[in-house]
């Protein structure tokens, strides 16, 4: 099985995780609860066994799932989650990263999950009312109580990152990268090889358009996140970005390929640290997905890839205005 180790922490994974969140949230239609089950639980019999999810996708619902399909398997699989809301009565009402909620969240995240420990607890978004420091020192009086094992960040600034790490040791790091979202290769990439510290790309096949299978004519349903989105929803974005993809899916043919495992063991080759957690919700992309791991291709050839992409500009945020304020902080 092809396992890597999250910075220098010792954690070990599968090179290539599962993201939940799409059998709760933001990519409908959603599978019911048993058959979203029997999908988790079939994911591990594949050998995955790297789960990431968040009290807050579908407020509590995707912990529930989560919790429920693998209870039997605890001890076979990692399971990280993410804390950082305000939650009142089944709505989100924005960031709350103070120690009291943390310990609330921690207690609900444990209960949902149905187990004694996390092993990689994240915070979800980085909370301008509180001190950095103040949450890593509630991280590190966590893991001395047993109830985490380890911690991490989701989409911090370079600086919060280290003023994070010098307080409790940084495990990982969660942000959006990808062959159309470059950004973390700037600085936040140097910053975590300095530091030691794993990372952990979400949404690395661009929220679908890397496969190849997103249309210049695309339209998105209710409840899909990409209508809030600038790339996907303003339609001459989505024309000029198609340069992206079919330069993937061409080079993806030519190794006899899908776009998809070309786009995700690109990101492999990237780090030895780097573990994407592309999300899915059927067994046919689960195996593609994990089969990324095993795609061996030239040197030579990733350097023709990094020629043919480099001189295309991608159009539009990444995020809704709201969305990215909470980023990079």
């Amino acid at each position: 099985m092809k396992c890597r180790t999250l910075g220098n922490s010792g954690l070990k994974v599968f090179s290539v995780g599962l993201g939940c969140m799409g059998l709760s949230q933001s990519y409908p239609p959603f599978p019911d609860k048993k058959e979203a089950i029997a999908f988790l639980r079939r994911a591990v019999e594949m050998g995955e066994k790297f789960f990431d999810t968040s009290e807050l996708y579908g407020i509590y619902a995707n912990e529930e799932l989560v919790g429920e399909a693998l209870e039997p398997v605890w001890d076979e699989v990692v399971i990280a989650t993410k804390f950082g809301w305000d939650i009142q009565d089944g709505k989100c009402l924005g960031l709350d990263s103070r120690p009291a909620t943390i310990r609330k969240a921690v207690e609900g995240s444990l209960r949902r999950l149905r187990t004694d420990h996390i092993d990689l607890y994240y915070q979800h978004r980085v909370d301008p009312k509180v001190p950095i420091e103040e949450v890593a020192g509630t991280m590190e009086e966590l893991v001395r109580e047993g109830k985490i094992l380890h911690w991490g960040l989701s989409e911090p600034g370079v600086e919060t990152v280290r003023r994070a790490d010098r307080v409790f040791h940084v495990t990982a790091v969660q942000s959006e990268y990808s062959l159309w979202y470059r950004e973390p290769e700037r600085e936040l990439l140097p910053t975590l090889e300095e530091l030691g510290i794993g990372f952990v790309p979400f949404s690395p096949l661009g929220k679908g358009f890397l496969t190849g299978t997103v249309s210049k004519e695309q339209t998105f349903g209710e409840g899909d996140i990409r209508r809030t989105i600038p790339r996907f929803n303003d339609p001459e974005n989505l024309a000029k970005n198609q340069a992206l993809a079919e330069v993937v899916r061409d080079f993806a043919k030519e190794h006899c390929l899908s776009p998809a495992q070309i786009a995700l063991a690109w990101l492999l080759h990237q780090k030895p640290w780097i573990v994407p957690i592309p999300g899915t919700k059927t067994e046919d992309r689960l195996r593609e997905n994990m089969s990324a791991a095993y795609v061996e291709v030239p040197d030579e050839d990733w350097d023709k890839l990094e020629e043919s992409v480099s001189g295309i500009q991608i159009c539009g945020e990444r995020y809704a205005p709201a969305m990215l304020k909470m980023t990079g902080q």
